[in-house]
């Protein structure tokens, strides 16, 4: 197998990481298994050159840090070119000493986690012998560094002839040339393989490398790792885009000038990295009912919390490329700013979709002056509808209790719980400590109540409260499909009702895993919510009267994707915040009257044309 980001461990411990190729060969291994690269795969290119030579790459854990030096009247000069020679900047001030003072500090280590090793890479930019006999003139005054067993020093540059490396010290290695064939204990002086990614490929960093120019550079990587040595790309296009395929090629050190901009990239990568260990398959619809200006008798309503076209197109990346949202061919897009704020949070934006009124932000079924108006979830009753609300997420926030609540603050849980109390909910699920709440009497005497799935009776008289801890997990393995058992038990209860029923799911921890910037947790909860999806379009064509809406009450992390395979189910991308956002969020819809949904508009105009879709006045 190909060694690389995902399958290769260097020689000498270099690295253990996730690697794309391993998940080439075995997609199907689970994401808690994946060991991704750390900042020592990096190398700090001209590190001299930085505003703080030699601490910036070393705070960041770096593995590798280079320095030009220039032989100056007995002296090493750290420079770029001879213009820029200063006789203040030497070796022994810029590096010699502050490392050892921290190998003296840390025991003999240059890091204090023991597992870490930095290799300095010293370019000798004036002639090889002399320069190199000052270095070790030079070196023999600092035996903690020579002594080291995670210090490494490798030349580079100018390099005395090959034959003579097994002259030097045993702790002095060189930087190796491809084009060279190096005799067995040559070799073994040689540290890694260093080369110009000029004489490979032309690329720019943008786009994806041509094939061809990526062939000559596997080519160079394998005779590398063939000869058991590291390899790195000088005068390389250093962008995020370009690290992904540095990282999948298996390059050992990536050289790069930004050093805080490629330690932020690998460190974060875990949480934006995801290769599916499962997929499903996606329902294929019917397409009978759809679109056509029939009378709807069942409204289903399904809000991915903080979902966005990004975090749909992850979760259709990382699925087959399907999706059964992606099924659906009635679509619009819903702008969703509150009345008092661009970026809306989730209760005015739910709010919107429930009542048809802006509200403030933190404001639950109220208008912008803190007025309450009905919701759909009164309006279908008085049509003799029954109504069920499922949450993966608590049932008291923001989105479910849009749907039954009027309060002018999002975390007024008890009051969500009185006015729950006179709503016409036949079902409410999800989780939530109501046991403790001072309405809970007059809950239990309205609802069943029950914890747990199994443990719910669902086709006794009275409306049922399932009060499941199991609903919030922030994770959809461990909810072990929660929403989608929750969702099929609701919906075989309320369409027994002949007058029809309102039903609506929120996916709620897709939200979390943008606040959290976890690219995995946002994937994995996508696509447990598309299952819902397919379950409500299955049943949509077996009605015939139920009209299907999807969509989201905003987006949540500003998610950019940034890499990604069909073919491996991977996807990788960019959080831009840790909030929402005003991009506006698709809205898909299924079956009779699923036309009214196509357009762009106000958020609150889903809630109007569903009272058109129902033929229903405020």
């Amino acid at each position: 197998m190909k060694r690389s980001f995902l399958n290769y461990k260097a020689v000498n411990q270099c690295w253990l990481c996730l690697v794309l190729s391993l998940l080439i060969t075995a997609p199907a291994i689970a994401q808690k298994k994946q060991l991704f690269p750390t900042t020592a795969v990096a190398h700090s290119h001209n590190d001299y050159l930085q505003q703080f030579p030699l601490w910036q790459a070393y705070n960041e854990g770096f593995g590798s840090i280079e320095a030009d030096i220039f032989l100056r009247e007995g002296k090493l000069i750290v420079a770029h070119t001879v213009k820029e020679i200063d006789t203040e900047r030497t070796l022994e001030a810029l590096y010699l000493k502050p490392l050892q003072k921290v190998i003296d500090k840390n025991n003999g280590r240059v890091y204090a986690d023991s597992s870490r090793t930095l290799q300095l890479l010293i370019d000798l930019k004036t002639e090889a012998i002399p320069t190199l006999k000052a270095l070790l003139d030079e070196l023999s005054r600092y035996p903690s560094l020579t002594g080291s067993t995670t210090l490494r020093i490798v030349i580079t540059g100018n390099r005395p002839p090959v034959e003579s490396y097994g002259q030097y010290p045993s702790w002095l290695s060189f930087d190796g040339d491809l084009a060279i064939n190096y005799q067995p204990e040559a070799l073994k002086k040689v540290a890694l393989f260093s080369d110009n990614f000029a004489n490979y490929s032309k690329w720019n960093g943008k786009g994806r490398l041509p094939a061809a120019e990526k062939s000559k550079l596997d080519a160079a990587i394998a005779r590398a790792h063939g000869l058991q040595k590291k390899i790195r790309f000088w005068n390389a296009p250093d962008m995020v885009n370009s690290w992904y395929s540095y990282l999948d090629m298996g390059i050992d050190f990536i050289n790069t000038d930004h050093i805080e901009t490629l330690s932020r990239f690998i460190e974060t990568l875990p949480n934006r990295y995801y290769v599916a260990d499962a997929t499903h398959v996606a329902y294929k619809p019917a397409y009978r009912n759809d679109g056509l200006d029939k009378p709807v008798k069942n409204l289903i309503i399904l809000i991915g919390d903080g979902t966005g076209l990004a975090q749909w197109y992850a979760g259709y990346t990382a699925n087959n490329q399907s999706l059964n949202v992606f099924n659906m061919m009635q679509i619009g897009l819903s702008k969703t700013s509150s009345y008092d704020n661009y970026i809306t949070d989730s209760a005015p934006g739910a709010t919107a979709i429930s009542s048809g009124y802006k509200g403030n932000n933190r404001s639950v079924g109220v208008d912008h002056t803190g007025v309450a108006h009905p919701s759909l979830t009164e309006l279908v009753a008085r049509q003799g509808w029954k109504t069920g609300i499922i949450t993966s997420g608590d049932m008291r926030d923001a989105t479910p209790a849009a749907f039954y609540g009027h309060r002018a603050e999002r975390s007024d849980f008890p009051g969500m719980l009185k006015d729950l109390v006179n709503a016409p909910i036949d079902i409410l699920a999800g989780a939530g400590a109501i046991q403790k709440d001072p309405a809970y009497t007059d809950l239990a005497k309205k609802f069943a109540i029950s914890t747990s799935i199994s443990g719910t009776d669902w086709s006794q008289a009275k409306p049922l409260i399932l009060a499941d801890s199991l609903a919030a997990l922030r994770t959809s393995k461990g909810r072990n499909n929660w929403s989608l058992q929750v969702f099929e038990k609701s919906l075989q209860r309320l369409s027994k009702n002949k007058n029809g029923f309102l039903l609506m799911l929120e996916g709620a921890q897709i939200d979390h895993g943008g606040h959290s910037n976890v690219l995995p947790d946002v994937v994995t909860e996508l696509k447990d919510f598309d299952q819902v999806v397919g379950a409500a379009m299955r049943f949509a064509d077996s009605n015939g009267e139920t009209l299907v809406i999807v969509t989201g009450d905003h987006e949540t992390g500003g998610l950019t994707l940034t890499a990604g395979d069909y073919s491996r189910n991977f996807i990788s991308g960019q959080f831009s915040t840790g909030d929402h956002t005003a991009i506006p969020v698709p809205v898909f819809a299924y079956g009779p009257q699923s036309q009214l949904f196509r357009g762009v508009y106000e958020n609150t105009a889903i809630f109007h044309k569903i009272l058109k879709a129902l033929r229903l006045n405020k």
